[in-house]
């Protein structure tokens, strides 16, 4: 099955073309176009809604014909078209919804809304091998933290969430508080190996209610104060060590919470999605975390993957569309939903 897929939901603009089967098993990335706003954002230090949807409207048409020319594929042999329709940026979300609705209306093509966190989730589909549910699904981006517990292909169970702050957020704000330039996340990675982790101690971000929740507000604002601190009273601090300390304490409470919900569903399989999954730091605790535990397998997106794209998109959208579930004229974007419920 041909599907294009859309995505538009914060600052990345992507149209990809897959081909999904499973008589026989095929789960091939025929294009995966992607257009970055991250030149028009740095100067904001974050991403501006207002342009980031601007930027949507001038991009996404063009993506669509370079994606489907890339995959050699005509409009006239998809099968469907999916499309991120919620959570993230209202005005971005809206122009790809309307773009795929429009496009699957004229053409008479099945269009199929995706929730963007599920879509993190089937990015890891694509890995050789795939993982198939039930499994533990931790999710780390820039907008969304979450755990969640995938019992089939479309019936994903959020147990645990962020707050207030998502990991990826605190990330880049850190890495603003420490003078690296947006988007900083690749840099301060790269930094926390020059420092010392225990020079600087920061608070977990696992909250300590007997939930699996994340506080990463409360982490980002202690680095903060920290550097207020020395600034105020003159002392010297190291930013390596501070990088350091932070990327240990976010990856540890992160950790944390995961060896939870592995001990409260009892699975025995371990998904990584999201943008933070490239980070080296976190990829190197889980790994050492799974080899520490007897029988647990983990798998990890193709780094390629782990941002915001349209392929994974496409990898749910396949699953949604065997489960029966379509949009029509009356789709709409949603900012915010929970992440376990299907449109």
């Amino acid at each position: 099955m041909l599907i294009l897929a859309v995505e538009s939901s914060c600052d990345e603009t992507s149209v990809a073309v897959v081909e999904m089967n499973d008589n026989p098993r095929v789960r091939r990335i025929l294009s995966n176009r992607i257009a970055s706003q991250i030149p028009l954002h740095a100067a904001f230090g974050g991403v501006v809604p207002e342009i980031a949807s601007r930027a949507h409207a001038e991009a996404i048409s063009s993506l669509a014909y370079e994606a489907l020319e890339e995959s050699g594929v005509s409009l006239s042999e998809i099968g469907a078209i999916g499309v991120t329709a919620y959570p993230g940026l209202i005005g971005a979300l809206l122009v790809g919804v309307n773009f795929a609705k429009g496009l699957a209306m004229a053409n008479g093509i099945p269009l199929v809304p995706v929730n963007h966190i599920h879509g993190h989730i089937a990015a890891n589909y694509f890995s050789d091998p795939a993982p198939e549910p039930p499994f533990l699904a931790l999710v780390v981006s820039g907008g969304h933290t979450s755990l969640s517990e995938v019992l089939t292909y479309t019936d994903i169970r959020v147990i645990g969430r962020t707050r207030d702050d998502a990991a990826g957020e605190a990330f880049d704000k850190v890495a603003r508080i420490l003078g690296i330039p947006y988007p900083g996340g690749a840099e301060l990675d790269r930094i926390s190996y020059l420092g010392d982790p225990g020079a600087v101690r920061f608070p977990l971000a696992a909250m300590t209610d007997g939930s699996l929740d994340f506080s990463f507000s409360g982490l980002k604002t202690a680095v903060m104060n920290y550097e207020n601190h020395c600034s105020q009273t003159g002392a010297e601090w190291n930013r390596n060590d501070v990088a350091a300390g932070f990327t240990r304490a976010a990856v540890d409470s992160l950790i944390k919470q995961m060896d939870a919900a592995l001990l409260q569903t009892g699975v025995s399989k371990l998904v990584i999605a999201g943008g933070v999954a490239a980070n080296t730091h976190l990829r190197k605790g889980l790994t050492e975390y799974a080899a520490s535990r007897k029988n647990l397998q983990v798998y990890f997106p193709p780094q390629a993957l782990c941002g915001d794209n349209a392929a994974m998109i496409g990898a749910q959208a396949y699953y949604a569309f065997l489960n029966g579930i379509r949009g029509d004229a009356g789709l709409n974007a949603m900012a915010t939903s929970r992440h376990d419920e299907n449109l």
